[in-house]
């Protein structure tokens, strides 16, 4: 059985590559980032940026002669950084450069890992493709407005993972496709973020990675096209 993680350089990403190196169940995990992604026993790291497609065409003709691939995870996201990207408390503060950015990371990223990574995953066993989403990305559990470009980008996401689960289904009953929210997790996306966070809800990575594929593991194929939390509770589109 073989896992990729995409974003496995960012706090998540490593504890989730780290975690699926040690199972018994995992013969190889492919670590994938722009960054250099960790390394180990059972652990084949590979440089690409998910919002690059010659990158993605490359590593699925890199991976096409390794097997199927059981389970594809991004755990990829961008909220806001250094130079200025920050989520926006009011319409007024949008920006066609914060959209574009939140979108190509968020949405669009995920999306081609999708088309190189799905015809990889197996047909005839049970195959789970994860992309790492937000609970602010629920349209009907939004109360609080804002961060539109954050929040727009997610629904998306939430989107797409319905649409390649209902794709998926027609050539395999046993395939998976959800999205995740990890929970606040102690990372560099929520750090600025975090000041009214009490420290129960505050996890870390680890903590998260670890849920997570608690949850994974519990899915079945009637799970396909949701979004779930970390604790395996279902999140309203």
């Amino acid at each position: 059985m073989q896992a990729i993680v995409f974003g496995a350089s960012g706090g998540i990403g490593q504890a989730l590559t780290a975690l699926l190196a040690a199972r018994n169940d995992i013969n190889r995990v492919h670590a994938v980032s722009r960054s250099p992604a960790p390394s180990g026993p059972n652990i084949v790291s590979h440089t690409a940026d998910i919002t690059h497609e010659a990158d993605l065409a490359a590593l699925a003709g890199l991976l096409k002669a390794e097997g199927d691939i059981d389970l594809v995870i991004v755990a990829t996201g961008l909220l806001s950084n250094e130079r200025g990207l920050s989520p926006e408390k009011s319409y007024r503060h949008q920006s066609m450069d914060a959209f574009e950015q939140i979108f190509r990371v968020n949405t669009f990223g995920p999306a081609l890992v999708a088309k190189y990574m799905l015809p990889l995953m197996p047909r005839n066993r049970r195959a789970v493709f994860a992309a790492l989403s937000a609970r602010v990305g629920s349209i009907s559990d939004n109360r609080l407005g804002g961060w539109h470009a954050y929040r727009a980008s997610k629904a998306a996401l939430n989107m797409l993972i319905r649409n390649y689960a209902i794709e998926q289904a027609r050539i395999s009953d046993q395939f998976i496709a959800v999205s995740l929210h990890p929970g606040t997790v102690d990372t560099g996306l929520s750090q600025p973020f975090q000041s009214n966070v009490p420290d129960a809800q505050l996890f870390t990575a680890d903590q998260s990675a670890a849920y997570l594929l608690e949850v994974i593991e519990n899915l079945t194929p009637a799970d396909t096209g949701r979004c779930f939390d970390w604790s395996g509770q279902e999140i309203p589109a």
